[in-house]
């Protein structure tokens, strides 16, 4: 990968300022999911409306990706790197959002969410499998 030896990735609860900006004093690189908003929806609106163009041409799920400098109001310290996905699907529309330090040299739009971001996903979902597995065998019983 093209990052450092380290590469904080998670949910929308671990996207904070502090958070970020000691991962950016200390040379840790970070991708954290962010929560849907009236400014970040209105970002994607033109994506999203192709997205919705690509679905009803070929009624497949269809995503778009945009990326662009980002700012909360209050709460963030400084502007960062934001990639939104546009995506269309059967439901109707499924926005998604993250923040990140590693650069569009780095990873561009699509990979950083789909290779980098959904992979916390999938390991979140190996660590559920391990806890029914184990929650399913029960204690083990010694004659």
């Amino acid at each position: 990968m093209a990052f450092g030896k380290i590469l904080v990735r998670a949910d929308s609860g671990f996207c904070r300022d502090a958070l970020m900006s000691w991962c950016e004093a200390n040379g840790v690189k970070y991708l954290f999911g962010m929560a849907k908003n009236r400014r970040l929806l209105k970002r994607i609106t033109r994506p999203m409306k192709k997205a919705r163009r690509d679905w009803a041409y070929s009624h497949r799920a269809a995503r778009r990706f945009i990326q662009f400098s980002y700012r909360t109001r209050n709460s963030w310290s400084r502007a960062r790197r934001v990639v939104g996905k546009a995506e269309y699907m059967d439901k109707g529309e499924n926005p998604r959002f993250v923040v990140t330090n590693l650069s569009a040299q780095e990873y561009e739009a699509q990979e950083l969410y789909e290779k980098l971001y959904c992979a916390r996903g999938e390991m979140e979902n190996r660590i559920k499998e391990q806890q029914l597995y184990l929650s399913l065998t029960g204690p083990v019983r010694r004659p």
